[in-house]
């Protein structure tokens, strides 16, 4: 079953998170804010954020880390694919630090998408120093 360009943007938020087995209040706390302010997310139901989160769970379970991001990457046009890596930079800088599991996450996302370095850079740095604190 194909799955909707909003759910697959879910599952790289839920995917990116679990990546440290570690979900975090701030991330919970960010999926929210990402749901509820970008635009992308106009039709998305967060009622659904827990279906949707627990449906990304099962089928790392089941097919695998590998086949979720083909099926995602089958799901989203280049320039949602580029939109994917931004919120899944944004998941991942939220508590300000990056581990090696969240840095894998990342690198596995960008492969699985063919986004290009200086792309990618540019995301990475936005999200940077967008949460940048004194």
């Amino acid at each position: 079953m194909q799955m909707s360009v909003t759910d697959a943007l879910v599952h790289i938020m839920v995917m990116t998170a679990v990546s440290d087995k570690d979900v975090t209040e701030r991330e919970m706390d960010r999926f929210a804010a990402l749901i509820g302010r970008w635009p992308i997310f106009e039709e998305f139901d967060i009622a659904r954020l827990s279906e949707v989160a627990s449906a990304c769970v099962e089928t790392i379970n089941r097919a695998g880390l590998d086949a979720l991001l083909n099926q995602i990457a089958e799901t989203l046009e280049p320039r949602l694919q580029e939109t994917a890596y931004a919120i899944a930079v944004e998941i991942a800088t939220v508590d300000l630090t990056l581990n090696q599991e969240e840095l894998r996450m990342l690198e596995m996302i960008r492969d699985a998408f063919s986004i290009d370095r200086l792309t990618t850079a540019a995301i990475e740095t936005s999200a940077r120093i967008r949460h940048r604190k004194l």
